[in-house]
């Protein structure tokens, strides 16, 4: 995404400098530098949204649905197994395979099941947090298009070590406001 972000800044900017000696009236060099973009923590602004709180209580709930299940699973498995090796003196060797064919078997599920619930847990926080995404993308067009921004940059994970202020403009406040009128 970075290098996708600086690719796109140069290919902006050599199509400034570009237009700049194409020109025959010429436009000073001053002109080409007026443009103006935005910046944001956009991580910042998803949190401090209104309904941030209820879709992560939504997927802290479930999420510890899922690891009461995984409790209960492998209290099963763990009593299972203890029965197992207080009975595997006595057990004929048939008993004794078909014992630990079943707590492979059931070993392998609960592994299954802990994978599964991973991949289910982080399918439900993108359903959950797509309508904030949803609105907050909107926000910062919005603000991108009545504020005459070339782009709004996401600071997050300091991907953006050097912000210019008199090129840049930060619009977290802007987008707090309209966000909490919504």
């Amino acid at each position: 995404m970075k290098k996708f972000l600086l690719l796109a800044l140069f290919a902006l900017s050599m199509s400034i400098h570009a237009q700049n000696d194409d020109d025959a009236v010429g436009t000073t060099p001053a002109a080409a530098t007026d443009m103006k973009f935005g910046y944001v923590s956009y991580s910042a602004l998803l949190e401090s949204m209104p309904d941030y709180t209820e879709a992560m209580s939504r997927y802290t709930q479930l999420e510890e649905k899922y690891a009461a299940e995984t409790r209960r699973v492998e209290d099963e498995f763990n009593a299972k197994y203890e029965a197992f090796l207080e009975g595997q003196r006595d057990f004929p060797p048939t008993i004794l395979n078909k014992r630990q064919s079943e707590l492979q078997e059931l070993l392998e599920k609960n592994i299954a099941f802990k994978n599964e619930s991973k991949r289910l847990l982080a399918d439900a926080k993108v359903v959950f947090m797509k309508p904030l995404r949803e609105k907050l993308a909107n926000v910062l067009a919005t603000i991108g298009q009545e504020m005459g921004l070339a782009f709004i940059i996401n600071t997050d994970n300091d991907s953006c070590p050097f912000i210019n202020p008199q090129k840049g403009v930060d619009v977290h406040d802007i987008a707090t406001r309209m966000l909490n009128q919504l």
